[in-house]
This record gives structure tokens, sequence and C-alpha cells, in this order.
């Protein structure tokens, strides 16, 4: 059944910002195949219980045995033996998110969205948010039998972490003057910015909440975590953020990220990093029905020494496994002399759907045929 929770008027906000989430979303398209599996854990993913693979979704159900998304297969059979594995179906779950996110587009002009189960939308011009916002969950709902969960926030950031503090099928309104007092006892790791190694860190000097990263010494936060690092967790952790909702531009490329606390060694965490990054790229590019040739990975090794490595697809792919799949391949074959500060994982070669592929990108010159360019050093 829907819920709410509205702790403030966002019509009165000089900005209203709404994160659309989709609940459980790769399950809930099975599940309006498979109805009788309804109140049951079940989990897409890898069938092939010999298979290293992760999770692509689970179920409530299954998430009450500790199933989420990315954890290892092997893993999330230990904790749940008795869930029912679906092997993923790509092309059902973009088929449904083109619905999904054509109902959004009609309650804003301004919509931006992230991969196939999610999008901001910029409320700010309409009179009564709220309302609009319970008229999207229930269009939705009507043209696709599919749930979604909605938060209201002055900021971008105040209005993802709403979307999660009332699902599945909730609204949750959150003005910034109470985000503290709503969330402030929740673990540090409900932030941006806040991974394993910098949960780590904080706990560290005493730091657990939000709350307390919020009140934290700035020099003793610094001291932890660097002073950049710091600045922008404290200003998350008061509920600042961006109110830019970005309108999709036609762009040559999609990628994401991550600059490690310390500088890396350990394979299995960069492996980790990659492999999500890669689903991320790929997901978000499904997501509006565009492909990709060209898989690069991006090494910044310390100090500041940083090399591209690339690889061209026989075809153009929004495959979460094969992108993820040519990632790893490049990172395994990087012979590195020194550690990791930076992993990035980028898609090119793009092709919108109607589009014909454009021809790959030719070798740079030095470099071997079909493995694209080699290395580039920036300094």
């Amino acid at each position: 059944m829907p819920s709410e929770r509205v702790y403030g008027d966002p019509s009165a906000w000089e900005r209203a910002i709404a994160h659309v989430d989709m609940d459980a979303f790769y399950c809930s398209v099975e599940l309006l195949r498979r109805p009788e599996l309804r109140g049951k854990p079940v989990i897409v993913g890898p069938i092939d219980p010999n298979f290293r693979g992760v999770v692509m979704t689970a179920s409530y159900e299954a998430r009450r045995f500790g199933v989420h998304s990315a954890l290892p297969m092997a893993v999330a059979r230990r904790r749940c033996p008795h869930a029912v594995v679906i092997p993923r179906d790509m092309e059902s779950y973009k088929a449904a998110s083109r619905e999904v996110m054509d109902v959004i587009s009609g309650f804003s002009d301004t919509v931006e969205v992230l991969g196939l189960d999610e999008a901001y939308v910029d409320l700010s011009g309409s009179p009564a948010p709220k309302t609009r916002a319970r008229q999207l969950k229930r269009e939705v709902l009507a043209r696709t039998g599919l749930t979604c969960s909605i938060g209201i926030g002055p900021n971008r950031l105040i209005a993802k972490i709403a979307s999660d503090l009332d699902k599945p099928d909730g609204l949750c309104v959150l003005p910034r003057e109470r985000f503290l007092e709503l969330v402030g006892d929740r673990p540090a790791r409900l932030l941006p910015g806040v991974g394993p190694r910098t949960e780590e860190r904080l706990r560290g000097i005493g730091i657990n909440t939000v709350a307390q990263l919020a009140g934290a010494d700035q020099e003793r936060l610094a001291g932890a975590v660097g002073r950049n690092h710091a600045a922008g967790l404290r200003s998350r952790a008061a509920g600042h953020g961006s109110t830019t909702v970005a309108v999709e531009r036609k762009r040559k490329s999609e990628s994401r990220e991550r600059t490690f606390m310390t500088d890396e060694t350990d394979a299995a965490v960069m492996r980790e990093a990659v492999g999500k990054m890669a689903r991320e790229v790929a997901e978000h590019l499904g997501g509006q029905d565009i492909t990709g040739r060209t898989v690069t990975m991006k090494i910044r090794l310390a100090p500041f020494r940083t090399f591209t490595r690339s690889r061209t697809l026989a075809a153009p792919t929004a495959d979460p496994a094969v992108v993820a799949a040519a990632a790893l391949e490049l990172l395994e074959a990087f012979e590195r002399d020194a550690p990791v500060r930076l992993l990035g994982v980028g898609v090119s070669n793009l092709v919108r759907a109607g589009e014909d592929p454009a021809p790959a990108d030719r070798p740079s010159a030095g470099t071997a045929a079909g493995t694209g360019p080699e290395q580039l050093v920036l300094g």
C-alpha cells in the first residue's frame, strides 16, 4: 500500500527537486510476468551456480536475508538458499524503463534520467509539488503496473535520500531544516562519498552517524580523510547539495571514476570498483537506448601518472556483463608498477536507437591494432 512521510511544504521552497526511484525494478518487471512469485524471495542474476556473477537486484523479501545488488551470487545463495533465481532480461527491463520515463517526462520539462530505474524531476515551477508527485506515482502504476518511491527535497542530495526513507511505494517530503533531525542517527555511509574505506576512517575518529559527521571538527576530519574530502563530507552531512537537474544532451561518451582514499594495491578492491563502475555506465546508457562500441579504462598511478587502455568491441552494446568483462580484461592486462590512485571506466563510439553505427576509431599511432589507444600520460 502507498505510504507518505511529509515533513514540510515544498510549494514554499525556492527549489523542489523530486527523485523518482523504481522499487526493486528488475524484480518487479519479472513479477509482472510471474505473479505467483509475489511475496517470495526473488533474485535476478546468473542462474548457473558455478558462474562468478553478482546479484543485479533482489526482491524486498530477499533483502531481509541480507541479499542486495552487486553481492556475489555465491554469497546470496548462502544467505537465502530458498530464493528463486531468475536470469536477467535486459530487453524487457529497457522496454519497461521506456514506459516509465515516458510517464515521468509528461510531468516536467526538466527531467534527468539516471539509468533504467531512476530520475530527477524539477518540480520547482509546480504550485503543488506533493500533488504532482502523487499523480506521478499513480500514473506510473496505472501505465506500467510498477510502483516507485519519490523523495522531494530542496536539492538532489536530500531528494535522493528521501526517496529511500519510505520504500517501497512511498512518498517522502524532507526539508533541509529537518534533515539532521530525521536522518542524523543514520550511518554516515548513507551519504554519497562515504564508501567502506571512508567509513572505516571515520569510525577511527569516533564518527559513525550523519549527525556526528555534520558536527565533526574540521581539522580532525581533514586529518582522517583529507582536507578536500572533509569539506565535501561535512557539507553533505548538513544537507547541502546541488539543485541542478540536467536535461540530457547528446554526448560522445559515458564514464564513471573512483578516487581511492589511499593509494590502492588490493587487486580484489580494484576489480570490485571497476565492475561496479562498468555496470553503472552500461545501465545508464541502456536506459537511454544508447549502446557503445569502445570500452576505456583509465588508471592513475601514484603520484600522478595517468594511463588509458581501450578496447573496441565487435558490436555496440549496453550489456553490463559485456562492458564489465571488457573493462576487467583491460585492468588485468595493465602492468602496474605503483599503487593505484584512481580508476575510471568509460564507453564511447555511442550509437542511439535508430542510428547507424559509426566506423570504429582507428588505433592511435604506435598502438596495437584492435586495442585502441594504449597509453596517455597526462603528467
